[in-house]
C-alpha cells in the first residue's frame, strides 16, 4: 500500500509563540508545515513550490494577509486559504475580499484549527471528484 504524500501546508504568521504553536499542531497532524513571519516571506515560497493550503494571520507587517491572499490567487490559483485574526473587523473585511476564505477567530483551540484545516482539504477533494 502506497501511503499519499502529506499535504502542505504555507502558514504565514508574524507572532513568534503563535506561529509555533500552530505549526507544531498541524504537523503533529500530518500536514507537512512551512512557515514565516511576514506576507513578504511566503510570496516567493508560492512563486517556487506547491502549497494545498496558505494558512496565514490578517494583520501583519510589510504585507497584510489580504493582500498575501490576493497575490496567492495569482501565483498559485490551486491554493486554498484561510485566515486567522484576532480583529472582528478585520474579519468582516477578509470575509468581503476574499469570500471563499474561511476565517478563523482568534482565541481558537488548536483543535479546532485542526479541525478546519481538515475540513478544507475535504472541500476540495469532494470537489474534485
Amino acid at each position: 500500500m502506497t501511503s499519499t504524500p502529506a499535504q502542505r501546508i504555507l502558514l504565514a504568521e508574524d507572532d513568534d509563540s503563535m506561529r509555533t504553536y500552530i505549526e507544531r499542531a498541524l504537523i503533529n497532524a500530518g500536514y507537512e508545515v512551512e512557515s514565516v513571519d511576514r506576507g513578504t516571506e511566503a510570496v516567493p515560497l508560492l512563486e517556487q513550490d506547491d502549497f494545498d493550503l496558505l494558512l496565514s494571520d490578517i494583520v501583519m507587517p510589510e504585507m497584510d494577509g489580504i493582500e498575501l491572499a490576493q497575490r496567492c490567487a495569482e501565483v498559485s490559483p490551486r491554493t486554498k486559504v484561510m485566515f486567522i485574526t484576532g480583529f472582528a473587523a478585520v474579519s468582516l473585511r477578509a470575509s468581503r475580499e476574499q469570500p471563499h476564505a474561511k476565517v478563523l477567530s482568534k482565541p481558537f483551540h488548536l483543535r479546532d484549527l485542526v479541525l478546519e484545516v481538515e475540513r478544507a482539504f475535504e472541500d476540495r477533494r469532494e470537489a474534485s471528484l
